[in-house]
């Protein structure tokens, strides 16, 4: 059964990268497009990364544009964030998510699965 197990997340001091993984249990059409949300504190939860099931396309949110990359492995069945110059900014619980479209996969309300998330958290 799709399940979104998500690892990787941490402490990181400000301008440094950290890698976040996403493993899912069973890979489905209503899982085929994987990607990556975030909530920060008293903000509300925003797509940030999106891969289709043959690695293009992918999505990216404006704010993170050029230093985060998400990849995937699917003899794994994992989804990777590579995020690289971290900011203050950055700091935020990720969700890892899945959708049957990109489309689906860039709005919160059409997500079909959730990861339970991980905390980054990016120090000065």
């Amino acid at each position: 059964q799709v399940q979104l197990v998500e690892s990787g997340g941490g402490l990181v001091q400000a301008g440094g990268s950290l890698t976040l993984s996403c493993t899912n249990g069973a890979f489905t059409y209503s899982s085929s497009f994987m990607g990556w949300f975030r909530q920060a504190p008293g903000k509300e939860r925003e797509f940030v990364a999106g891969i289709s099931w043959q690695g293009l396309p992918t999505s990216y949110a404006e704010s993170i544009q050029g230093r985060f990359t998400i990849s995937r492995d699917d003899a794994k069945n994992t989804v990777y964030l590579r995020m690289s110059s971290l900011k203050l900014e950055d700091t935020a619980v990720y969700y890892c998510a899945a959708a049957s479209t990109m489309r689906d996969l860039q709005d919160k309300r059409s997500i079909n699965y959730w990861g339970l998330g991980t905390q980054v958290t990016v120090s000065s």
